[in-house]
């Protein structure tokens, strides 16, 4: 099987040395790629807002599956136009990805299928926004309704910060926001594995969307992961999969607009169960690049079944251990992050026993590796615990030479004191 994944990150790394171990794969291309990636693959630079762009490589390369990492690309179609020219694409139609494209869409498909989530209302009125905000109170959450990057959420402290919220989300005219209660509890990641008609648990993870430690500071793409979380437990999952994943699966079918790929559900684990927080349509980042580490079946075959409407009933099996990923960032993120500076240290940090350093936002300068975006680096390792997991990542953060890039210190913090907890 020829396979081609799009996108750039530490994701699509991720991705592809998980399916660079795959026997069913003999040829496999990441496009743009970074230079972790051309390490496990060929490298291809491509534009993935020209979707006729990709249409010709994979008939050039004789492709028989894409992957779709970001989920830019999929709210744009690229899947309806993948499909359209014969190529079977792991990632949803353009109708499907709505679930993600935008907030206000998914919010009201919850509410039409009896999803549980946080009550809310969409506006397209700032001042009508601000109306509700002062009638409900805070904490209360603002969220902008399209695509951004994981940094268009606002979990506001005082209704003041939420008015704030809603002036900058609603920039420019005509932008929607929803607001929404703000649910308590412990959030968690979950992936199943669809094909159109059914659903498999795929696997768990926590990630840690604020930028500092101690959950401070504003939202992130996400500065690091750990799986399994010991929230999800197989109680919990399950009740995961019967109360959220299959009634949405269920739901897109009788819309008429079949949901195929990765459905991701972003998760408050609350006194009275699992809430939805939001859909994305895609693998997560960074709990990919955990997740992966733990695989022990064959990736490639479950995401042409999940393409192709041919997903087994088994869910895929992972091994026990845990995994956790810390993110190096630039200076400046999630600001503008400082870019072109050289990082070195990568060979020794991979040293440690058990680590993988996956790239995200690097480019190649002559011989060096430099930052060339917000999160750079996704230094993964596998533990016989989280806190096992977390001492070898942080072992490995050490040995990387970066003056310019940061990291958060605690990643996996809760589930570390459950383990302690648990030991004393």
């Amino acid at each position: 099987m020829k396979v081609l994944i799009l996108g750039s990150g530490g994701r699509e790394h991720a991705l592809a040395r998980a399916c660079a171990r795959s026997p069913m794969v003999d040829k496999l291309i990441v496009a743009p790629g970074n230079p972790g990636c051309a390490a496990v693959a060929e490298i291809r630079s491509a534009d993935l807002t020209d979707h006729d762009e990709i249409v010709a490589l994979c008939r050039s390369e004789g492709i028989d599956l894409v992957v779709v990492g970001p989920e830019a690309p999929l709210v744009a179609g690229i899947a309806d136009d993948l499909s359209q020219a014969g190529v079977a694409c792991f990632g949803p139609s353009r109708a499907a990805a709505q679930l993600e494209g935008s907030k206000g869409f998914a919010k009201d498909f919850c509410r039409e299928f009896g999803i549980p989530t946080a009550d809310y209302e969409r506006f397209t009125n700032c001042e009508e926004a601000k109306a509700y905000v002062r009638a409900h109170g805070a904490p209360i959450v603002v969220k902008a309704d399209g695509l951004a990057a994981g940094k268009g959420v606002v979990v506001a402290a005082t209704i003041e910060e939420a008015e704030r919220a809603i002036d900058a989300l609603m920039e420019p005219a005509g932008s929607e926001v929803v607001v929404e209660e703000c649910l308590e509890g412990e959030e968690a990641s979950f992936f199943a594995l669809c094909d159109g008609v059914g659903a498999t648990p795929f696997a768990s993870a926590q990630d840690h969307k604020r930028v500092g430690e101690g959950d401070t500071g504003p939202n992130t793409g996400g500065m690091g992961a750990y799986s399994p979380p010991p929230v999800m437990t197989l109680e919990m999952s399950d009740r995961v999969m019967r109360e959220i994943v299959l009634p949405t699966v269920k739901g897109m079918v009788e819309r008429g607009t079949p949901f195929r790929g990765v459905l991701f559900a972003g998760l408050m684990i609350g006194k009275d169960g699992p809430k939805l927080i939001e859909f994305n349509v895609r693998f997560g980042d960074p709990e990919t690049e955990a997740i992966l580490e733990r695989l022990t079946d064959d990736l490639a075959p479950l995401l042409e079944a999940c393409a192709r409407g041919t997903l087994p009933d088994a869910p895929p099996r992972f091994r026990p251990d845990a995994a956790l990923t810390v993110v190096m960032a630039a200076r400046g993120y999630p600001g503008e992050p400082l870019r072109g500076t050289r990082i070195s240290g990568l060979e020794k940090a991979e040293e440690v026993p058990g680590v993988a350093v996956l790239q995200a936002g690097t480019r190649r300068a002559g011989d060096a590796i430099v930052a060339d975006g917000g999160r750079v680096l996704a230094v993964t390792a596998l533990g016989s615990t989280v806190a096992d997991a977390q001492e070898r990542a942080y072992a490995a953060v050490d040995r990387i030479v970066w003056p310019e890039g940061f990291c958060r210190r605690d990643i996996g913090w809760r589930a570390v004191a459950r383990e302690r907890g648990a030991a004393s």
